[in-house]
C-alpha cells in the first residue's frame, strides 16, 4: 500500500499538479459583484472585474453566470495537460472535448474533466 502511494505522490509532483483557482457560480453579475463585495471587506482582497467573472482573489473566481459544475470549478495547474489526461483517465475520468483548447503545436492546454466532484467541476490547466 505505501509502495502504491508513492507511485501516486511521484506520478503527481511529476505532472506538477496543483490547485490553481477555485471558482464559484454565482446568480448574476449583480451576485457576483456582491460576492466579490463580501471577500474584499471581510479578507481585504481587491476585485478584478473581468467579461465572464470576477477574481476577488488570485485564487478565487466568482463566475458571474452559472459556470460548469453545479457549485462552480477548480481549477487544476498542470505542466502537461495530455499527460495529465491519461492520468486522470486511469482513474476513471474523462475529458469534455467541446472544452479543449489547444497551444499552437496542437497540445493540449486547458480541458474539462467529466466528472463532478462535490458539485465542483475540474478543469485542467497548463502552466
Amino acid at each position: 500500500m505505501a509502495d502504491q502511494m508513492s507511485k501516486e505522490y511521484d506520478a503527481v509532483k511529476e505532472l506538477g499538479l496543483c490547485v490553481l483557482h477555485v471558482g464559484i457560480n454565482a446568480n448574476g453579475e449583480e451576485d457576483a459583484l456582491r460576492i466579490a463585495d463580501e471577500f474584499q471587506t471581510l479578507m481585504g482582497f481587491i476585485p478584478r472585474v473581468g467579461h465572464s467573472s470576477i477574481f476577488a482573489s488570485d485564487l478565487i473566481e466568482i463566475m458571474k453566470k452559472d459556470g460548469p459544475g453545479e457549485k462552480g470549478h477548480i481549477a487544476i495547474g498542470c505542466h502537461d495537460v495530455d499527460a495529465a489526461v491519461a492520468f486522470f483517465e486511469k482513474r476513471g475520468m474523462g475529458v469534455k472535448p467541446e472544452t479543449a483548447k489547444k497551444n499552437p503545436d496542437g497540445s493540449l492546454m486547458f480541458i474539462y474533466l467529466d466528472k463532478q466532484i462535490a458539485g465542483f467541476a475540474i478543469h485542467l490547466k497548463q502552466y
